[in-house]
């Protein structure tokens, strides 16, 4: 018995990953509406498609009224963005959001808060000392972020990652990597419970990117996919340009220094963060043409055609329809 479908109550052992910018309300509504678990990514509601919360998850709730998630990045940075933060996540739990993905954090007072409500937090890790952090804060499950993962990835490989993790005895979910049915069955062989996918389903019509940023999934391979610092202070995966060098995206200097620092290295993601906040709205401009950094994981060597949310999850359980 599968018990993240079980107890999660989509049809499909599918969760539509959280991304930014490219969680638009519409995405992450037919995600659910095709049997997928879609997942809310409030600041790319707010910041980047520019609606209020209550207001953007009152939309999203009049597209679907299957199970739906939210992303609640708990990283302490300052006190404005975690009031925030819990605020939204109160605001989640009053439109009856019951599943919530926890990152960059300890999640014990957002498990409280959701259990209060009878719901789920499963706890992003990429390793087993942030599952076992997550597991002593309450983590119902475990988002394991592997080495192929777009935006922050992990450094170990799946398989590598279940084993460090199996023995805590909670239900994992594959996050990397996954484009087509054969690597979902992989993964559910392993004794992954479900995978999360997040470049597959920009590469869609619902994903309201620009058509260059879905070309460029499109034509790339995994061998295009790079890691850069200079977006978040932490790696995340990127198609690197073929005009420009892999170590124009590393962190040097001061700039490496700062994020290695325990006095400074929140503050600097912090500042990193903002600034990314601001240059990749870009990527939701139709006639954007070009970006440094369009975030995407190896999943892309299965990607050759944008389909629709509903053909993609058909594909990944080898159901296609006409």
């Amino acid at each position: 018995m599968n018990q993240f479908i079980q107890t999660s109550g989509v049809e499909f052992p599918i969760i539509g990953g959280p991304m930014y910018p490219c969680s638009n309300p519409e995405l992450v509504a037919a995600m659910s509406e095709a049997g997928a678990l879609g997942i809310v990514q409030p600041l790319s509601l707010t910041y980047v498609h520019g609606y209020d919360f209550l207001e953007g998850m009152q939309y999203i709730r009049s597209l679907t009224d299957k199970p739906v998630g939210f992303n609640a990045l708990i990283e302490k940075s300052s006190r404005k963005y975690e009031q925030r933060m819990s605020n939204w996540i109160d605001i989640a739990l009053d439109q009856g959001v019951l599943f919530f993905i926890t990152s960059l954090g300890k999640p014990d007072w957002v498990v409280k808060r959701v259990h209060a409500y009878g719901g789920l937090v499963y706890h992003d890790v990429t390793e087993r000392k942030w599952a076992e952090i997550g597991v002593d804060c309450g983590a119902d499950g475990l988002i394991c972020v592997n080495n192929r993962a777009g935006g922050h990835c992990g450094t170990l490989s799946a398989q590598q990652l279940f084993d460090d993790c199996q023995s805590l005895q909670k239900p994992m979910v594959s996050a990397g990597g996954i484009s087509d049915h054969q690597g979902l069955s992989e993964m559910l062989e392993i004794g992954y419970q479900a995978c999360q996918l997040g470049t597959r389903f920009i590469a869609t019509e619902e994903c309201k990117v620009s058509d260059s940023y879905k070309q460029a999934i499109v034509d790339a391979s995994d061998k295009d996919i790079t890691l850069t610092e200079k977006m978040t202070g932490v790696p995340v995966s990127i198609i690197k340009p073929a005009s420009k060098d892999e170590q124009e995206f590393k962190a040097h200097g001061i700039l490496a220094w700062m994020l290695k620092s325990r006095r400074f290295k929140h503050i600097t993601r912090l500042f990193l963060s903002i600034k990314s906040i601001m240059n990749l709205k870009s990527v939701i401009n139709p006639g954007a043409d070009k970006s440094d950094y369009w975030q995407a994981g190896k999943s892309v060597a299965g990607i050759n055609k944008v389909l629709t949310v509903k053909q993609i999850i058909q594909l990944l359980m080898n159901n296609p329809q006409n």
